[in-house]
């Protein structure tokens, strides 16, 4: 399985652009982790580029999505690490996160949202101006980016990472493919 292939099928299970670009975005902060921590980029990006693909076909149910993106991924040739971090990146089925595969995904899902709002937020609405501190500051704000789930952001440490240090390379590495983000 390689990139252009999921890439194509993730067009074809999902057509929410804003959805699609989210997948976009984790696929660049996984594949950021995958360098910082001597990975293999191209299995931790498709984690990221496939996680949520079968969001729209399950119409977001959170006690079955996950479970048919799994599959999905299997069926296109993704390894079985990629199809756990797929399946237990939802919390909801009680499957543990237990590679460092697993774990990243779980944090790096809710942070671009929280990314993208703090860019969303400002008047240009680009990631070029966002820092850090300010993603810091409105994590702190519970009614900003409400659905970006700060717990399971903070889950960064069970990767090895303070918060600061995961948050700007997550930011680093959506800024490099904002194009593609609309941001």
């Amino acid at each position: 399985m390689d990139r252009d292939m999921a890439l194509k099928a993730l067009r074809y299970n999902v057509k929410n652009e804003n959805l699609v670009r989210h997948m976009l975005a984790t696929e660049a902060i996984m594949r950021a982790l995958a360098r910082r921590f001597n990975e293999n980029e191209d299995e931790w990006g498709l984690a990221g580029l496939l996680h949520d693909i079968d969001v729209e076909m399950t119409n977001g149910d959170l006690s079955i999505h996950s479970r048919p993106g799994a599959q999905m991924a299997r069926d296109l040739g993704a390894s079985e690490e990629v199809c756990h971090a797929i399946l237990v990146h939802n919390e909801k089925h009680g499957e543990p996160c237990v590679s460092l595969m697993d774990k990243a995904l779980f944090c790096t899902d809710p942070l671009t949202g929280l990314i993208t709002a703090a860019a969303l937020v400002r008047p240009d609405k680009k990631l070029s101006g966002v820092e850090v501190k300010s993603i810091r500051k409105r994590f702190k704000e519970e009614r900003f980016a409400a659905g970006a789930n700060r717990e399971q952001i903070a889950e960064c440490s069970e990767i090895g990472l303070e918060p600061d240090e995961f948050i700007a390379l997550s930011l680093d590495a959506m800024k490099g493919v904002a194009g593609d983000l609309g941001l």
